[in-house]
């Protein structure tokens, strides 16, 4: 509420107080007949004295407007009330003395505040910029889960312009179950009272209400300085991608384990000179790795696919006549044997390293590397990396 209408209201409440004692003594009758002048009056002083009291603030605000833009000449009128007054000389002397300051570091003021602002606007024009190149948009709400920022990008994934986001409940755009696991979520971050990055998936509907899209999102919670929770700060994206290659992941990840079972059978079984890889790893897997390599914990190699050729360099029984520190480039042997050690206890690892070709180059690639207990094996898969 204004101070000018706070000043007339508390006026006519005071004016109250003569009619009462009027009523009381005179009756009803008799003050009422007072009524109209007594307000009038009131009203009058009201104004009067709101307005003694306000315009100096008013000056007083457009004064230090002034300031904010640079102009440290403006001259700051006296007030009639002491403490306007005082808070006025306060001000004066807080210019003296960045005047002083500025004087002493040989600028001029206006190159200060015009350096200010400049450097504000180009931070606004490199968030703005930042905000069109990332693959996502970025939206905050408030501790009732009201959204209360919303970029651009949204459209693009869910087709909402952030108007039609900005100011209402960010739950309405999730499917209920979803927005229900949310809301569970939220709760849990307001009251661990930590500002980590929680990573969230889950569905959102598109504003056709067609079909919800899987969407990942990076939310960190906001406190204010006494701990109490203040809503998230997030950025999302679609992760329909993501999710579709961690589904192949895991039907993967089923096929390489039985087909490690597979290959202890062929291990206890295979006649000695037959390939021990080969028979095991159906189309799929072959499509997933580009070769694979069968070495014992010495790093000396037993078996390994017959499309090694093609990638390295080396025909199949060339390879048998050399250790698995032959074929990796940064290792010596002794580093190799340090890490068949570690994952004969983590039972698996997957690494990237570089892999030497027979004619001297090499390749960046990806190694999975599994410890075969029961025959104390490893054997290694890998995939060329494109880095």
């Amino acid at each position: 509420m204004k101070l000018r209408r706070l000043l007339i209201i508390m006026c006519l409440a005071i004016s109250l107080i003569p009619i009462a004692m009027i009523s009381g003594l005179q009756g009803f009758q008799i003050a009422s007949m007072f009524l109209g002048l007594i307000l009038v009056i009131t009203l009058a002083v009201g104004f009067l004295i709101s307005h003694f009291i306000s315009m100096p603030i008013v000056k007083l605000t457009k004064n230090i407007d002034e300031i904010s833009k640079g102009n440290l000449d403006v001259e700051l009128e006296k007030s009639e009330i002491y403490e306007i007054n005082n808070l006025t000389a306060s001000l004066d002397r807080v210019m003296t003395s960045l005047k002083l300051a500025i004087n002493k570091v040989g600028l001029k003021k206006e190159e200060i505040f015009i350096e200010a602002v400049k450097a504000k606007e180009e931070a606004e024009a490199n968030y703005e910029v930042l905000l069109k190149k990332i693959d996502g948009w970025i939206w905050e709400i408030d501790e009732k889960g009201i959204c209360t920022k919303c970029s651009a990008k949204v459209a693009g994934t869910l087709g909402y312009s952030p108007k039609q986001i900005i100011g209402k409940e960010i739950f309405r755009f999730l499917p209920p179950e979803d927005a229900n696991k949310f809301k569970d979520i939220i709760h849990v971050m307001s009251d661990q009272k930590t500002d980590t990055t929680n990573k969230l998936d889950l569905y959102w509907m598109n504003q056709d209400n067609t079909h919800p899209v899987w969407v990942r999102s990076f939310c960190i919670p906001v406190f204010n300085s006494i701990g109490n929770f203040q809503g998230l700060r997030c950025f999302s994206r679609d992760a329909t991608e993501y999710q579709v290659a961690e589904t192949h992941i895991e039907e993967l990840q089923i096929k390489l384990n039985e087909t490690y079972k597979q290959l202890h059978e062929i291990l206890r079984q295979q006649p000695k000179g037959q390939s021990l890889i080969e028979p095991v790893f159906d189309t799929t897997i072959k499509q997933e790795f580009d070769y694979m390599i069968l070495f014992d914990e010495n790093a000396k190699i037993i078996d390994c696919t017959n499309d090694i050729q093609k990638k390295l360099g080396y025909n199949k029984d060339e390879m048998l006549s050399l250790t698995f520190a032959d074929v990796v480039y940064l290792e010596t042997h002794d580093e190799i044997k340090a890490n068949l050690d570690e994952i004969k206890k983590l039972g698996t690892m997957q690494v990237k390293t570089i892999h030497k070709k027979k004619d001297g180059s090499s390749v960046f690639v990806s190694e999975q590397i599994k410890y075969l207990k029961d025959r104390n094996m490893f054997i290694c898969m890998v995939k060329e990396d494109t880095m």
